[in-house]
């Protein structure tokens, strides 16, 4: 296991103002390695980050570091070599795994760096269900031409695939893969209950995997695996990101949500979603204007000067409540549309996908 290297970039050659620039880049990449001291690389990944002006969120783990940090292109460009010439993540992280998309530290409020159990929390032990027991990785292309075979085959009845999107509801929402199926849930913790509960839907299927950047699905697919019910488990290596790269007009129709301000991403002028208030086509999600709600909501530029701004009715008569005297607490899930959401859904599982999967 290498020793980590307490190595920063050399930034005497680079102005303040190249390092600080509003006009850059946000990564979003993950590593799974065995991290022998997680408080070192936590460390040393905080040091980098406070160095190279950059924002964000990093996690470490004894099982890996996963981050998305946002900084100028120098500062980002500085912050990749720095990661490549670390010892410890050497012939596991390549520049490829790097994500790439248009922003900046602005994207971010701030720079969090911390030491987790997981380093994307799914809420089981990494040493009950390892990242070394994943699925099958489809590159872009290949993902492609099985997602083509599959809505070709499923047009005619006859599909024994399920394409599984693994990211939550308020992320498909807004775009998602044609013909997926996209478990209504709010976390991913929730998405081994979601697999327990639906084990008949994926009994003897091809499963055709996808997330964001892909590191949901190395988690996800070795839980599935664990299952031994399906036939086959893939996944989009790179997740969507790297698909979008080489196919903008592809199977993924809308917009990529992205856990920063920014929210969403776009590669295709689709809209597949609507206003939550009168149902036009809208995909621009808001914070919940309540200031005991952290949901997110859609509601488009009419409806918010009508001052509709709140996720939902409750929030929106709680709102109006609290306005005069609120204490600035903040709790997330605490309303009506959440609670009336199951929290695990149950598939239908009709006969004809019995047959089929036999």
């Amino acid at each position: 296991n290498p020793e980590i290297s307490w190595t920063l970039p050399d930034t005497s050659h680079v102005s303040q103002e190249e390092l600080t620039s509003q006009v850059g880049d946000v990564l979003l990449y993950y590593c799974y390695c065995e991290v022998r001291d997680p408080e070192k690389l936590c460390a040393w990944q905080k040091a980098l980050c406070q160095h190279l002006h950059l924002t964000g969120k990093v996690r470490v783990a004894s099982e890996g570091i996963n981050g998305t940090v946002g900084g100028s292109k120098v500062a980002t460009s500085l912050y990749i070599k720095v990661m490549l010439s670390q010892p410890l993540f050497k012939n596991i992280l390549c520049q490829e795994d790097f994500k790439s998309s248009a922003g900046g530290a602005h994207c971010f409020p701030d720079l969090r760096v911390g030491v987790f159990k997981e380093i994307v929390p799914m809420g089981i032990d990494p040493k009950i269900v390892s990242y070394k027991e994943t699925g099958i990785h489809l590159s872009p292309q290949e993902f492609h031409r099985e997602v083509e075979q599959y809505l070709s085959q499923a047009t005619q009845g006859q599909s024994d695939t399920i394409l599984l999107d693994c990211r939550n509801f308020y992320e498909s929402k807004i775009g998602h893969f044609q013909g997926c199926l996209a478990p209504d849930i709010r976390k991913f913790s929730y998405f081994p209950s979601y697999v327990d509960e639906n084990l008949e839907l994926f009994k003897d299927k091809r499963v055709l995997m996808y997330c964001t950047g892909g590191i949901r699905c190395e988690r996800g697919s070795a839980y599935l695996r664990s299952k031994a019910v399906c036939r086959e488990v893939y996944q989009l290596k790179g997740g969507i990101h790297k698909y979008l790269e080489e196919f903008p007009d592809g199977f993924y129709r809308g917009k990529l949500f992205v856990f920063d301000d920014r929210y969403a991403i776009c590669s295709n002028e689709d809209i597949i979603s609507a206003c939550r208030y009168c149902g036009v086509l809208w995909d621009q999600y808001k914070l919940c204007s309540s200031q005991h709600c952290r949901q997110l909501v859609l509601t488009c530029p009419s409806c918010c000067n009508k001052g509709l701004t709140a996720c939902c009715p409750v929030c929106q008569e709680k709102e109006l409540k609290v306005t005069s005297r609120a204490s600035g607490q903040i709790l997330k899930e605490e309303c009506e549309c959440t609670r009336r959401r199951p929290r695990v859904p149950i598939e239908p599982v009709s006969p004809r996908m019995l047959d089929t999967g036999k």
